[in-house]
């Protein structure tokens, strides 16, 4: 009892700590507010709002059709413009797209003579750009193809592909890309926050004062886990529920509580992981370099920027040791699929045996330094 009561007072003291760095607290503000936002609304994967013109010269039902096939939310509503001043409008930013239709289009159809339709693209976009001109070209298609089987010139598919997007209907890039910063933003500071305080308590020279006062190794590890998983778990707790839920409008489709308890899982490895990176850093500098060489690569391998699926067979064994795979793949599970306890527990056990596995390393490196130092 006397042990766990020295773990809560030291915990109590790194949140003060923490409270008074106010660099710190500015970067656990902003990692939790802004910057979700801004990685969930910057980064566009759809077309989104595009700026579209028609030159129709063959004013015609197909021709009025094609235009009629473009509406929002990819498109804004379709202008119809002077044929032959498509490129003028583009040169003065106007349009992001103009689809100029020949006269005797549908005539040319009908003849079965495959006519040509000019598409302008402004490629300074190059993302909307891009992902546009799949759009267009899908569209037009559609129409063109659902207009010459009304009229006899082809026969309709024997069989009809409806595809239907699960979990996420509308393809809505902003659902998905808000969890997946939120996640990354958990991990990051929690590996930041943790091992920076290790680093500054050897720096300030205070790791001696806590060295000489009756305290294990263990009991200033527990303490530094508990305290900064905790700022961490409310922060997050917070930001899922006021920024993501209540400003983007993100909907969870299982429960919440789950989400969470993974995520203090998942802060126990992470605040392990900051351990063991201030054990083998001498200096801030050095931690912040293996912040980047570990942290970053774990973020893109966990399955949040591409599917664990598409990687080499060999990287993807190599993934299984890696914390924020199982985290990313639970949470995606839960926040997106509904899944329960009874589908998530092997990603749970996992993140509990790594972070385990990870804080036994890391006390055994903590008692070398420190023997080696004394």
């Amino acid at each position: 009892m006397r042990r766990l009561r020295c773990i809560f007072w030291l915990g109590l003291k790194e949140m003060m700590s923490l409270r008074r760095d106010w660099v710190m607290m500015a970067l656990l503000v902003w990692s939790f507010t802004l910057s979700p936002v801004m990685e969930a609304t910057g980064v566009a994967t759809s077309v989104n709002n595009a700026s579209i013109a028609f030159a129709d010269e063959d004013n015609s039902p197909l021709s009025r059709a094609l235009a009629a096939a473009f509406f929002p939310p990819e498109f804004q509503p379709v202008v119809q413009i002077q044929p032959g001043s498509g490129a003028t409008q583009m040169d003065a930013g106007r349009y992001l797209f103009v689809i100029a239709v020949p006269p005797g289009f549908e005539k040319d159809v009908r003849a079965t003579r495959a006519p040509e339709i000019q598409v302008m693209i402004d490629a300074t976009a190059m993302e909307q750009a891009g992902i546009g001109a799949s759009y267009i070209t899908d569209i037009l298609g559609t129409e063109i193809r659902r207009f010459a089987i009304g009229a006899n010139l082809l026969d309709p598919p024997e069989v009809d592909i409806i595809l239907h997007s699960a979990f996420n209907p509308n393809r809505d890039t902003v659902r998905f890309a808000g969890i997946v910063a939120l996640i990354g933003q958990i991990m990051w500071l929690t590996t930041i926050l943790t091992g920076a305080a290790m680093i500054r308590e050897r720096e300030h020279g205070t790791i001696e004062h806590l060295l000489a006062m009756p305290l294990a190794p263990f009991d200033i590890a527990a303490a530094k886990i508990w305290a900064n998983a905790v700022v961490i778990l409310v922060a997050a707790g917070l930001s899922l529920t006021f920024v993501l839920q209540g400003f983007l409008g993100i909907s969870i489709a299982g429960s919440k509580a789950l989400f969470l308890l993974g995520t203090a899982l998942f802060l126990f490895t992470s605040t392990a992981l900051g351990i063991f990176l201030a054990t083998l850093a001498r200096s801030m500098a050095q931690f912040a370099l293996l912040v980047m060489l570990i942290v970053l690569p774990m973020l893109m391998l966990s399955g949040g920027e591409t599917p664990v699926e598409s990687q080499p067979a060999w990287l993807q064994a190599g993934t299984l040791m890696l914390p924020s795979r199982h985290y990313m793949s639970a949470s995606q599970a839960i926040v997106f699929k509904g899944a329960g306890i009874e589908i998530v527990w092997p990603e749970f056990l996992w993140m509990f045996l790594l972070g385990a596995a990870l804080l036994t390393t890391s006390l055994v490196l903590f008692r070398r330094s420190v023997a080696q130092e004394s």
